[in-house]
């Protein structure tokens, strides 16, 4: 019942959106400006201060590190070849399959699985918590900007790559707040608490977004690929950061339990965000979002009946 109570508030949001979509009360020209506002300005402050504020010194673990990332750095490339060779054809460019993967790979940490974690294990394992969070956005959207932009035009330049890297709102945010964070700078009391108001619509806007945008889809033309991105991110990453965690490098239960929880959180809604901006899968990750979401209440029951 935790966990449902958990979960509700994200579906609640996303439920609003599609209903007062659905119903007319927005229009598509009204969710594409509430868009724009999430990913170009409420999304990057977000980041940017949660990397700002991550214990980027303290709390590492190399090994706890590679036991979460091989599992998530697999499975992103075998969402990648899925998508390569079981999509339609017209969905088999780079890009899409780019999407794809990490529509298979990408964890809601923050808004999933930091409060189950926190109320499963407490506070002593937040450290190493937010160092897993603080790479995992940037380790993933590389990737997939990587692969996106050597899609563009049938060629790679690195000045369209570089470009496309530095300018993109989140993997700027995310590397702003990482190298504030390593050289210690002080926002001051004023900026820091506009940053945070600024901040604090992003994932009920990103989530309302969501919503809204699937009532411009048929969800059911991509119920397949969604289930299967569903499947690798909520059941075959999880068992493979426990494998790795506690079979390969040993960890203790309780990080074994830390690293199976944030893998088995279900898929981010900035994953959803970056398709948009991207179109590519916009509906097959937006409904990757709702299904793992709902299928997640499963997951977790099982991981923390096994694990704690």
């Amino acid at each position: 019942m935790h966990i449902v109570s958990i979960i509700f508030p994200l579906m609640f949001m996303v439920t609003l959106g599609y209903g007062l979509t659905r119903v007319g009360f927005f229009t598509q020209e009204h969710i594409a400006g509430i868009s724009k506002f999430t990913f170009y300005v409420s999304i990057p402050a977000f980041l940017f201060i949660n990397m700002l504020a991550a214990p980027l010194a303290q709390s590492i673990d190399p090994l706890a590190l590679l036991a979460f990332y091989i599992p998530v750095v697999v499975v992103f490339t075998i969402g990648y070849l899925i998508n390569r060779y079981c999509s339609p054809v017209a969905q088999q460019s780079r890009d899409a399959c780019a999407v794809f993967a990490l529509g298979s790979s990408y964890s809601n940490t923050v808004l999933v699985g930091l409060p189950i974690i926190t109320a499963a294990l407490g506070d002593t394992m937040i450290g190493q918590v937010f160092m897993i969070i603080t790479f995992h956005s940037a380790t993933l959207f590389a990737l997939t900007f990587i692969l996106a932009a050597r899609a563009q035009d049938r060629g790679f330049s690195w000045r369209r790559f570089t470009r496309s890297m530095l300018l993109n709102p989140v993997v700027m945010s995310i590397s702003l707040g990482i190298l504030a964070n390593a050289i210690s700078i002080n926002l001051g009391e004023q900026l820091s608490a506009g940053l945070a108001l600024l901040a604090k619509p992003a994932l009920a806007c990103a989530l309302f977004v969501l919503g809204a945008n699937l009532s411009f889809y048929r969800i059911g033309d991509h119920w397949r690929l969604a289930l299967m991105a569903s499947s690798l991110k909520i059941i075959l990453l999880p068992a493979l950061v426990y494998v790795m965690a506690h079979f390969v490098f040993q960890l203790t239960l309780q990080n074994t339990a830390m690293l199976v929880l944030l893998s088995a959180s279900p898929l981010g809604v900035n994953a959803y965000l970056i398709a948009t901006e991207l179109k590519q899968h916009e509906s097959t990750l937006g409904s990757t979002v709702v299904l793992s979401t709902l299928l997640s209440v499963l997951s977790f029951s099982l991981w923390l009946t096994l694990l704690i």
